[in-house]
């Protein structure tokens, strides 16, 4: 009886075993990708950081590169900048990209739809590359935009635009946009639209109805957007330098000097760590400051 009770659960047992091979065979590009160009190359950083030269080819373990960091104010007046720019850069894109993302998942359907996300997608078929080059060709002094002011009787000289914070944001916002909107419109077309027009049957009006029912709605595609948004602006190096110039101030352009121009892997290695602790203390603080987890957030997004 008890040799009949155990042989119908073995083919159960290695069922399961083959299907936890099957799948540990589907996860292991996955893995030996995510390992080899990330965990890796982390703990590799971490070391760097944690040392320093003492001889040639000889290393002792030091904090030195942090304590350069806190004690150069060059450093660290960049650092925040960086970061008070890239939220200010977030900001400004969320706040542009809602409409467009309303407008595409509620307000225009079959061809119009379709063409306004082929829009939105067009500039990003060239290269961040191209599409800063664009922008500098645009706003340089002897380039588009000053030439048109000074057709149109606005400023008397051809103005140059470039090398400016607001000229950097511009930049930013540009090449962040399309990983904004998408989000949003996954969150927003979830949306019943019998919802909102209930609340306007209720005496809502417009204003009330946006904050009380479609953000809290479309809040994970939003925490969403801005996450990515923002991770990809605190680590943009391309644009801030090119419309911004040598005066940009913008923190990877610090890291790039020091692994590059002054062969300190040292000390690049640590700037490298307090951008990814920046960058993963601002998304912590903003699922913090909305209850919402990572994992649910781009679950539902």
């Amino acid at each position: 009886m008890q040799a009949a009770a155990v042989l119908p659960s073995a083919p159960g047992s290695g069922g399961r075993a083959q299907a936890r091979l099957v799948l540990f065979l589907l996860l292991a590009p996955a893995l030996v990708w995510l390992l080899g160009l990330i965990v890796l190359p982390h703990i590799d950083l971490a070391v760097l950081s944690l040392r320093v030269r003492v001889a040639p080819r000889e290393y002792a373990p030091s904090l030195a590169q942090y304590r350069t960091f806190v004690e150069e104010p060059l450093y660290w007046h960049t650092f925040v900048r960086t970061a008070l720019m890239s939220i200010l850069a977030t900001a400004i894109t969320l706040l542009l990209a809602f409409p467009i993302a309303w407008t595409i998942a509620k307000l225009v359907r079959g061809r119009a739809k379709s063409l306004l996300l082929v829009m939105c997608l067009i500039p990003f078929w060239v290269s961040e590359t191209v599409r800063t080059l664009g922008w500098m060709i645009l706003l340089r002094e002897s380039g588009v935009l000053p030439a048109v002011l000074v057709q149109l009787g606005i400023t008397d000289a051809p103005v140059e635009l470039l090398y400016r914070d607001a000229t950097i944001l511009v930049g930013l916002v540009y090449t962040s946009m399309l990983f904004m909107v998408v989000p949003l419109i996954s969150a927003l077309e979830s949306l019943d639209d019998s919802l909102v027009e209930a609340a306007y049957d209720l005496g809502g009006n417009g204003p009330s109805i946006l904050w009380q029912i479609v953000i809290p709605h479309a809040a994970p595609g939003i925490l969403a957007g801005c996450i990515v948004v923002f991770m990809l602006t605190l680590g943009n190096y391309l644009t801030p330098t090119l419309l911004g110039g040598k005066n940009s101030l913008w923190f990877t352009e610090q890291i790039y000097t020091q692994f590059i121009t002054r062969f300190n892997w040292e000390q690049g290695a640590a700037f490298g760590f307090l951008l990814l602790g920046l960058s993963t203390a601002i998304v912590w603080l903003g699922l913090k400051l909305t209850g919402q987890k990572f994992g649910e957030v781009m679950r539902r997004s």
